[in-house]
């Protein structure tokens, strides 16, 4: 087939172009240039050279041919605004969830798709064809599990897509890595948000809405606490970053309109269990499932919840956890499972 491969510069990608490249296929490299430089460049080096260097290196070394593709506009359009417009409105965005949507697989398809047979990545997740539907599978190394990233995709994109290290556990990747000499074999995975970098999403956000001082105020007494610089730079059961005593101290709520962040250092305490929620915006990668009984997410990482959906209208639903999640925050998403398989995602109301 003739593949475009996405690089970002990272282990998982150099190795996913090394096994297609080995069974024979006709692939050309992708970089995709995100790092917004005129609008960051006050944070220090643009980190994007470091990443483009081992992208060179890795393609070269496989004698792949490299494109480079300027996405700056794009991001700045489709998940810049988006991530402030959320944090400003006081809710917790979801940037990865979205670059993947709109940019990796929305924009870049957009301009290169048609050329290619598939396009790859090295995420880690399994994508199974069933009877001309196309399902999206946890990975095999569940810690490493990208799925939760992938919720908001759609037949469409799945159908153009391959994960080829999706059936493989991290060590395994590192091991090839080796194996295969690659230049970055060694270089320790990105942390972060995608366009951030080893940049402080706090110092991001204070880039674009500065400081405007408020009250810290105890939930269950009215009692000020102390002050911060603005509700902006805190979520649904923060604990770290307020630099009060007294605590540990809980992030409870916030008052977007009068720049109230309500704490409380009784925060797993019986009353303020948080096992319900409500969840709008579905995006469901095949079809709304008729077994309402599903795992959740809350975020990344391994851990699902037991939960029941209520739907009461056609794309808002009330979700009932089998266990309490003190980490339920606006603006998140809620990732949905039957077993290892992701039926979709809906933005925590």
């Amino acid at each position: 087939m003739k593949i475009g491969v996405l690089l970002s510069g990272g282990v998982d990608s150099s190795v996913a172009l090394k096994l297609l490249k080995d069974q024979g296929h006709d692939i050309t490299a992708f970089y995709l240039k995100i790092w917004l430089e005129d609008d960051l460049s006050f944070l220090g080096q643009c980190p994007w050279q470091e990443d483009l260097k081992y992208v060179h290196a890795v393609c070269k070394q496989l004698d792949v041919p490299l494109r480079i593709i300027n996405m700056q506009k794009e991001y700045r359009d489709r998940i810049v605004s988006y991530t402030i417009s959320e944090v400003k409105d006081g809710r917790t965005p979801s940037p990865d969830i979205f670059c993947n949507k709109r940019i990796k697989f929305g924009a870049f398809f957009e301009k290169i798709a048609d050329d290619f047979d598939k396009i790859a990545t090295g995420h880690y997740a399994i994508i199974e064809e069933v009877d001309g539907k196309f399902l999206l599978k946890k990975a095999k190394d569940k810690f490493k599990d990208q799925t939760y990233f992938l919720s908001h995709l759609n037949q469409e994109q799945l159908s153009k897509l391959l994960f080829p290290i999706g059936h493989l556990k991290k060590d395994e990747i590192r091991n090839l890595a080796k194996k295969f000499n690659l230049p970055n074999a060694q270089r320790k995975d990105s942390q972060g948000i995608c366009f951030l970098g080893k940049i402080k999403f706090s110092d991001f956000i204070k880039h674009h809405l500065g400081i405007k001082r408020g009250d810290f105020i105890e939930f269950e007494t009215g009692k000020k606490i102390g002050e911060h610089q603005g509700f902006w730079y805190y979520t649904i059961g923060q604990r770290k970053g307020m630099g009060l005593s007294g605590g540990p101290w809980y992030v409870v709520s916030k008052d977007t309109k009068n720049n109230v962040v309500y704490i409380s250092n009784k925060y797993y305490n019986q009353d303020k269990e948080r096992k319900l929620f409500y969840v709008a915006d579905f995006n469901w990668i095949d079809k709304k499932p008729k077994d309402l009984n599903l795992d959740v997410k809350i975020r990344h990482g391994q851990h699902c919840y037991k939960s029941q959906l209520e739907f009461y209208n056609n794309n808002e639903a009330k979700v009932t956890l089998n266990a309490s999640d003190q980490g339920l925050a606006p603006g998140q998403f809620a990732v949905f499972y039957k077993g290892d398989v992701c039926l979709g995602c809906g933005k925590i109301k």
